[in-house]
């Protein structure tokens, strides 16, 4: 009896060891711009014969680094397909805070935003590790902005989180597109979003009725789910702008962990 007790103990540790999250690095290509994402799943959760929810992360105005690979891996650990998109190009990151505004900025007010999250989107639903009726797209600062322009597309997600995500406000078109509930984590100190961007983006969420939760932490200033910020600050010249903050880190992870139980728990037909 102890012998066969002793077996199935060390068959189960066997097992658990040999579960991992896998990743890679996928290329691919929009409107002539080459680009790599970065995909990541546990091989002990998710297979063809038992898809998982797809995530699409969308990088910081730095690009595709090793903040948005390390989200990637953490909602894999969650048990989700997660694919890090790339908006700029192959092995295109910065840490400076003019270059990244200069990426950043041929994006918005443009279809390009959407246009490229979209087919870093495309290809989550490419793999079949995918539940292609569960998907969702979360994003850090100017990634924030990029899942809200996905969602306005009428891209077929879920629910989008937005982590201390520049505000676009919804035009009525976008409105009626929008098939995505959200999420928007927002810093209540933030310097970078103006009051009044602020207001009109509640404005349209409220006009366009759309299902939203709007949570905003106390001390929180841009950037305060990344624990390099305040070393990025001192080196970028943003220091006052942008800062970790470890409590509200924690508590829109969590907010996170509770959005997606919610929009992924009834497997839409």
């Amino acid at each position: 009896m102890k012998f066969i007790l002793l077996l199935t103990t060390l068959m189960v540790t066997a097992t658990v060891s040999c579960a991992k999250v896998l990743t890679r690095s996928i290329p691919y290509e929009h409107a002539g711009v080459k680009l790599e994402g970065y995909m990541a799943y546990d091989d002990a959760k998710v297979s063809a014969k038992n898809p998982a929810p797809g995530v699409l992360v969308v990088p910081e105005w730095w690009g595709l680094n090793d903040y948005a690979k390390g989200r990637a891996v953490q909602l894999a650990e969650l048990g989700y397909v997660a694919f890090a998109t790339d908006m700029y190009g192959a092995g295109i990151v910065t840490t400076d805070p003019k270059k990244a505004g200069e990426l950043a900025g041929q994006f918005y007010g443009k279809p390009l935003m959407a246009q490229r999250a979209r087919a870093g989107l495309d290809q989550l639903l490419a793999s079949a590790l995918v539940d292609k009726t569960r998907l969702a797209s979360i994003g850090y600062c100017f990634g924030g902005a990029v899942s809200q322009a996905l969602a306005y597309s009428g891209a077929p997600l879920a629910g989008i989180v937005s982590f201390h995500g520049s505000l676009i406000p919804a035009s009525p078109e976008a409105a009626a597109a929008n098939k995505a509930k959200f999420l928007v984590c927002h810093g209540a100190v933030d310097p970078f979003i103006k009051p009044e961007e602020l207001a009109a983006f509640l404005k349209s969420m409220n006009d366009g009725k759309f299902d939203y939760q709007f949570v905003s932490y106390a001390g929180a200033i841009h950037a305060f789910t990344n624990p390099k910020a305040d070393e990025m600050a001192k080196a970028s010249g943003l220091v006052g702008g942008i800062a970790y903050n470890a409590s509200a880190d924690l508590r829109s992870w969590a907010h996170l962990r509770g959005f997606f139980d919610e929009i992924f728990s009834v497997k839409k037909g």
